[in-house]
C-alpha cells in the first residue's frame, strides 16, 4: 500500500495577533511626569505571529488563522507575514473598522514589560480555526474558547503544542488546564506554570503538569528550561546560552517554535531543549519577537563559530549550501533599508 502523502500544512496555528512596537536601551521604566529617550526602536507582527514566523523560518510549511484589522497596523502585519515570511493566511480574515491590537514593549534589565490595547476580534478564535487542516503539528495559545478546535486537531492526529498568555485578571483559573487532555506538549513560562498549578517551585509545577500532558516544558528566562517527556521517560534541564539581551519580546514563542521543529525532527529531549534555547537566544539579540526569529543561515553561522560539542547534532540538519539571510524588523512601521538584512 503506498504511503499517504505528507500534509500540505506542516504546522497550523490560530490565536490573537498584535502589532508590536518595541523600545530598547532603557535603563529603567519611565516614572510619572518624566520623559525617557531610548536607544532603539523596532516594530513588527506579534502574538501568535511570533510562533508562525519562527516556524516558517525553520523551513516548516506554516498556516495561520488569525483576525487582522484593515488599519495600517493590520495591513502591515498581513503583508509581512504573507509576502515576506511566506505564511499561508488563507484561513485568516480581515475585518474593516476593527482596530488591530497593539502592544508596546519596554525592554530593560534583560527582560521586558508590555502595555497592550485591543478589543476582542469580531469572530472568536475558535470560529477562525474552524475545522483545522491536516497537519503534523498544531500550535495554540489556549484559552477558554479554544477547546473545540484544539480537540478537533488532536482527533485528526496532529500533535498539539500549547502555551498560555498573561492572565490580565490574575485569577489563573485551573480550569484552563483541563484543555491539556488533548495536547501533546505544554510550554508555559515559570510564572504561568506556578500560578496555574498553585505550586511554589518550578520543579513542583513541572511534576503537576506532567500529570496532565505527555510533554511538559517550563521556560525560566535566564535560568534556562526544564522539561519532562512522559512518552519517552526522559527528563532534562538545560541552561540558557549566555548572550547580551537586547529585547526579550516574543522569546518564549521563538523557543516554542524551536521546540516544535526539534520534536518533529525526532531528537532526544535534551537536544530538543538545546535547539529551542538556541533559537530563543539568537532572537533576543535583535528587536521584537517575530522578526527577530533566526533562520538556518544564522543557526549555521552560530554553529560554525562555536563548534560546541553539545550541538553536534546540528551537523545532520544544517543545509549543505548557504541559505540566504533573513530580514530583520524595520526600524519603524513601513520603512526599511539594506541594514535590515543579516
Amino acid at each position: 500500500m503506498p504511503a499517504e502523502p505528507a500534509p500540505e500544512t506542516e504546522v497550523f496555528l490560530s490565536g490573537l495577533l498584535f502589532f508590536d512596537l518595541v523600545f530598547t536601551g532603557l535603563e529603567h521604566p519611565p516614572a510619572p511626569g518624566t520623559e525617557v529617550w531610548t536607544g532603539g526602536m523596532g516594530s513588527g507582527p506579534g502574538g501568535i505571529a511570533n510562533f508562525a514566523v519562527a516556524l516558517s523560518r525553520l523551513g516548516l510549511r506554516t498556516s495561520l488563522a488569525a483576525a487582522f484589522g484593515t488599519d495600517v497596523y493590520g495591513r502591515y502585519c498581513w503583508d509581512v507575514l504573507a509576502r515576506q515570511e511566506h505564511i499561508d493566511l488563507s484561513r485568516s480574515r480581515r475585518f474593516p473598522e476593527w482596530h488591530s491590537p497593539v502592544t508596546v514593549s519596554l525592554a530593560y534589565a534583560g527582560d521586558r514589560a508590555m502595555i497592550t490595547h485591543g478589543h476582542p476580534p469580531p469572530v472568536p478564535v475558535a470560529e477562525l480555526a474552524g475545522s483545522p487542516p491536516a497537519s503534523r503539528a498544531t500550535v495554540a495559545h489556549i484559552g477558554l474558547d479554544t477547546a473545540e478546535w484544539v480537540h478537533t486537531a488532536h482527533q485528526s492526529g496532529s500533535l498539539v503544542f500549547a502555551d498560555v498568555g498573561w492572565d490580565p485578571s490574575e485569577a489563573w483559573s485551573p480550569a484552563l488546564l483541563e484543555q491539556l487532555a488533548c495536547c501533546h506538549a505544554f510550554l508555559p513560562n515559570e510564572v504561568e506554570a506556578l500560578r496555574y498549578t498553585r505550586t511554589d517551585t518550578p520543579e513542583a509545577a513541572l511534576s503537576r503538569l506532567a500529570e496532565l500532558v505527555p510533554i511538559a516544558v517550563i521556560t525560566r528566562g535566564g535560568e534556562g528550561v526544564l522539561a519532562v517527556d512522559g512518552t519517552t521517560g526522559e527528563t532534562a534541564a538545560v541552561p540558557a546560552l549566555p548572550v547580551d539581551v537586547l529585547d526579550a519580546t516574543g522569546a518564549g514563542d521563538v523557543f516554542g517554535a524551536g521546540f516544535v521543529a526539534a520534536t518533529l525532527t525526532g531528537w532526544p529531549l535534551v537536544e530538543r531543549l538545546r535547539f529551542a534555547c538556541l533559537t530563543a537566544s539568537l532572537s533576543v539579540q535583535h528587536f521584537g519577537g517575530a522578526l527577530a526569529a533566526p533562520g538556518w543561515h544564522e543557526i549555521g553561522q552560530w554553529h560554525a563559530r562555536t563548534r560546541s560539542p553539545e550541538y553536534a547534532f546540528l551537523d545532520d540538519v544544517l543545509p549543505s549550501e548557504t541559505v540566504a539571510g533573513i530580514r530583520r524588523g524595520p526600524v519603524t512601521l513601513g520603512f526599511g533599508d539594506d541594514d535590515g538584512w543579516h
